[in-house]
């Protein structure tokens, strides 16, 4: 009799597919190196943690959790319509912004697609690719950052989807509006373009695209959201895609029910309500992103110049072993290897006391120590 043989039954493209590496949680960092107040600057979270009014909304709904949350999630669909003048049958609910980049895909892609990506893009773009078995086309990334003529051009018969991450992860290169809206214009109707917007809160308001308006003339384009980042709400994993009512309905007839839980659903639309803080997020993490710039130009230490609440630092061909010293000295950081940035490491940016604990133990590093 045959032996079971769990990869042969899988589909080929999960088999090629390597686990999500997130970054180091502190409690693994505690339990294996024995040290104590580690400093996380490795996962692009909001150093200030959550906004009091999100607190506060949490706590007056903990009676309700027996219950089922509403699988619709009507009051932050409302929510989200009247603060960005959207329609609320624009809206798909997700279990972070990843979920409903991936709810999407499965909508639209199939093995016979091919889905286009820059190089340094966002991991889940190849991965959420090669589990429908589509063809992945990752196009080299000029100045660490999208090619967009070059995308254009690497579109075929077969592209149905094109991502576009703005700000980059993990590189907070920025595209201009112009210049997106210029591509997007170009694209042909069969291929739907996916603008990954996770990281929009810190970008100057000047500079932000009118990203939702555009789908009233460009229905191919999709826009994603997140409650991770600027908003502080990681943990309750919470984001959400505006797009053309028709692509929001067929997402919402695969869409999981209950993909957001009853607190995620409360938080966000506490969250989106505090203004304050987000504004308080953005001062704090342009203070903190001047702080790492004036200590790499101190130590002669390139970086990509960065529009998100993270900074790439080039630390040479020994960035893997100095990323192990910064943990042995307590700062946790992004290694960026797998984006094919092997001389890189991610710096969140955290807290000025943070920021300060990973600029000293990089100081050590630097001088031998």
């Amino acid at each position: 009799m045959q032996e079971f043989d769990a990869a042969r039954l899988a589909l080929p493209g999960i088999r090629e597919l390597q686990p999500y590496q997130a970054g180091k949680p502190i409690e693994e960092v505690e339990r294996e190196l024995g040290i104590r107040n580690i400093v996380k600057l490795a996962s692009n979270e909001n150093p200030l943690g959550v906004s009091p009014k999100v607190r506060d909304a949490l706590a007056a709904r903990i009676s309700e959790l027996a219950r089922y949350p509403d699988a619709n999630g009507f009051y932050l669909k409302q929510a989200i319509a009247d603060k960005f003048a959207v329609s609320a049958k624009q809206i798909t609910l997700g279990n972070g912004s990843n979920d409903v980049l991936e709810l999407l895909a499965r909508t639209y892609v199939t093995p016979a697609n091919e889905v286009i990506f820059s190089q340094h893009a966002f991991v889940v773009y190849p991965l959420v690719t090669k589990a429908i078995g589509a063809t992945p086309v990752a196009v080299p990334a000029k100045d660490y950052g999208h090619d967009l003529p070059a995308m254009l051009a690497a579109i075929t018969d077969k592209t149905r989807m094109v991502f576009i991450a703005n700000p980059n992860n993990p590189t907070g290169t920025f595209l201009t509006k112009e210049a997106l809206e210029d591509f997007i214009k170009q694209v042909p109707k069969h291929v739907l373009v996916v603008l990954d917007e996770a990281y929009y809160e810190y970008v100057p308001e000047a500079e932000r695209a009118p990203s939702f308006e555009w789908i009233q003339a460009y229905p191919n384009l999709v826009v994603s959201r997140t409650f991770s980042k600027a908003y502080g709400l990681a943990g309750l994993r919470a984001g959400y895609m505006v797009s053309h009512p028709a692509v929001a309905d067929l997402m919402n007839r695969i869409r999981q029910p209950f993909n957001m839980n009853e607190l995620a659903l409360t938080a966000s639309m506490a969250a989106l309500k505090d203004d304050d803080f987000i504004e308080r997020s953005v001062e704090v993490n342009s203070d903190g992103m001047q702080q790492l710039i004036r200590f790499c130009e101190h130590h002669g230490l390139d970086y990509i110049p960065s529009y998100g609440n993270f900074l790439t630092i080039e630390t040479g061909s020994e960035s893997a072993e100095i990323f192990t010293k910064l943990l042995h000295k307590g700062v946790i950081v992004r290694p960026v290897a797998g984006y094919e940035l092997p001389n890189h490491l991610r710096v969140s940016i955290g807290l000025p006391q943070e920021n300060d604990a990973f600029c000293n133990a990089m100081a050590e590093i630097l001088n031998g120590q």
